[in-house]
């Protein structure tokens, strides 16, 4: 008999080196993953000082480095400052997108401007708006697009935190609640419901813009109010040293729903953990790294508080 003029070619020997190049194509794929810098963009409302910081941007660093993230060295994160100036954050999504990072954080409502700038690039949200009536998500349990994440909505505790300020100040009849009609939420809505059997007179002041709120405390003293509770956004958030400061002066203790109102000056807060939250977002970041579609993850809600 013949011997074969290439005996490497048996179909025995072909089998085993295919089986072995199976076996070793995802050590390889994963040894190239340990050496990848993941670009990430990070696209904040605030600006990069101490003061505008919120506890969820540490909760996400710390997250982030718990999982093995380390920055300079297998991430590089690419932040855009809007400084407070909402009209700019059009021009520092697009430029994110013209970086071509791996993924987009987006705090706050700034998931809306992220995902108005790309419909591909994954989108990982720590969001204070409904993420479902904002449009961002098609539902919590199917995200559906490009965006996922967390979500700091808790509505039934815009009425406890008023519970609460009953509490604290039994003899108080007139509340002012400043609030932001184009954030995405149910808090007012709640705060009524919840003032109505408390027996409190509710003041609305609307605050959609910096500039307007020196004349919102002004109008609450001028109603008379006892105390003002605080409705949870990016923008009450980026104002609140401003807004504990005009009511001190104007004698009106402070309820919100974020722990920064009480660590500014504020009489106490209710609301959910959010520096467990940014933490738990930090998961989703791994996971989308590591192949995962954000329409697959379904989107978190508050468990701590």
């Amino acid at each position: 008999m013949q011997c074969p003029r290439h005996p490497w070619k048996t179909p025995a020997v072909v089998a085993v080196t295919l089986a072995i190049g199976l076996l070793l194509a995802p050590l390889a794929a994963d040894a190239q993953q340990a050496g990848k810098v993941w670009r990430i963009g990070w696209l904040v409302y605030g600006s990069p000082s101490p003061e505008s910081s919120l506890v969820l941007d540490e909760g996400l660093r710390q997250g982030l480095r718990d999982l093995g993230y380390i920055e300079g060295k297998n991430i590089a994160i690419e932040y855009r400052y809007a400084e407070g100036r909402p009209e700019r954050l059009p021009g520092l999504a697009a430029d994110l997108v013209r970086l071509k990072v791996d993924l987009i954080i987006a705090p706050g409502d700034m998931a809306k401007v992220a995902r108005e700038a790309t419909g591909t690039i994954p989108i990982v949200m720590m969001s204070s708006n409904d993420p479902v009536r904002a449009g961002y998500v098609a539902s919590l349990a199917q995200p559906g697009g490009n965006v996922t994440g967390v979500t700091f909505i808790f509505d039934e505790l815009a009425g406890k935190r008023l519970e609460l300020l009953k509490e604290a100040v039994p003899a108080i009849t007139r509340v002012a609640v400043l609030w932001n009609p184009t954030h995405v939420d149910n808090e007012f809505r709640e705060m009524q419901a919840a003032a109505r059997a408390l027996g409190i007179q509710l003041q609305s002041l609307e605050l959609r813009a910096p500039s307007e709120l020196d004349g919102a405390i002004q109008a609450a003293s001028r109603g008379r109010a006892e105390a003002l509770t605080v409705a949870p956004s990016r923008l009450t958030a980026f104002l609140r040293r401003r807004i504990v400061e005009l009511a001190a002066k104007a004698r009106l203790p402070v309820i919100s729903g974020w722990r920064e109102f009480a660590e500014a000056g504020g009489l106490l807060t209710y609301g959910p953990n959010r520096s467990e939250g940014a933490r738990r977002a930090a998961a989703y970041v791994d996971k989308i790294l590591k192949g995962a579609k954000p329409a697959d993850l379904p989107v978190e809600q508050p468990t701590r508080f």
